[in-house]
């Protein structure tokens, strides 16, 4: 991590992003933006702003409003119940999820349609313990781990970093049970502004967030995408993005990776 002008970077797979909530508007000049990548060494800058425009190809799924079974329809408030009553959600210490949580990663991982690797078991679990994010955990009334969760907090709202459920647990309903308790906790009982499960996903398709929007009333909110890259890779850029159709269809770890920054590339130019 570095930091520029009092915003602090941080890099995720060659790219360079700033950590801060993403409704904290990033403004760069050429120079700056030069500036940086020099420093950095990065790929490209990756940032946003306009935050909460009109429209666009790019956008944050959040939920501003408190939590509360009388906010749903009847339906909904039985899935939670039936997740509240099949589950217990709690606060842990990040141990326990370090020692407990790799088999609910990893069986959550094969449902994925992505051409990401799952990390190997050391790595998770030294990720884990070096992590300062709230970490929650959903057991069975055995006592039985089927699911965490981990979040940050930063400047009065909440990113709800990542979210693992075992995939023969769900008819225990642990995703209503898990997003319910959360959020109480997080909108009600700490008052933050907002909760947010993060950007559009580029790299692989997620249907958690269709599922946020749709059973507990989150939203998208729209903003601008900008991305600057090194000259060397706006040239590659450049030479393939007209061949991004025939390069999407071509199964290969590097060609998929490649797919992904061309679709990134294509949303980024949708703002004009």
């Amino acid at each position: 991590m570095i930091e520029h002008k009092g915003i602090k970077w941080y890099y995720y797979q060659g790219a360079l992003l700033p950590r801060v909530p993403p409704h904290y508007e990033v403004n760069l000049t050429n120079k700056e933006q030069k500036e940086l990548l020099k420093i950095s060494k990065a790929l490209f800058l990756r940032y946003t702003n306009e935050w909460d425009r009109d429209g666009g190809e790019f956008w944050y799924v959040i939920k501003e409003k408190k939590e509360g079974l009388e906010t749903y329809k009847s339906k909904i408030r039985n899935q939670i119940k039936k997740g509240l009553n099949n589950c217990i959600v709690k606060r842990v210490n990040r141990e326990i999820i370090a020692d407990n949580g790799y088999v609910i990663y990893f069986e959550a991982f094969k449902s994925y349609n992505s051409f990401h690797k799952p990390i190997l078991k050391e790595k998770f679990k030294e990720s884990i313990l070096n992590s300062n994010d709230d970490f929650w955990a959903v057991y069975t009334h055995d006592n039985l781990l089927i699911a965490y969760a981990n979040n940050f907090v930063e400047d009065n709202m909440c990113h709800y970093n990542s979210m693992k459920f075992h995939p023969n647990y769900l008819n225990l309903y642990p995703s209503y049970a898990l997003l319910y308790t959360m959020n109480k906790y997080y909108l009600n009982d700490n008052k933050y502004n907002y909760v947010n499960d993060g950007a559009r996903s580029i790299a692989h398709n997620t249907n958690i967030q269709d599922f946020m929007i749709k059973k507990f009333t989150f939203k998208k909110v729209y903003c601008k995408l900008n991305i600057i890259y090194r000259w060397e890779i706006n040239l590659a850029i450049k030479i393939l993005y007209p061949l991004k159709k025939i390069i999407n269809k071509i199964e290969h770890p590097l060609v998929n990776k490649i797919s992904v920054i061309l679709k990134q590339e294509n949303i980024r130019r949708s703002f004009g």
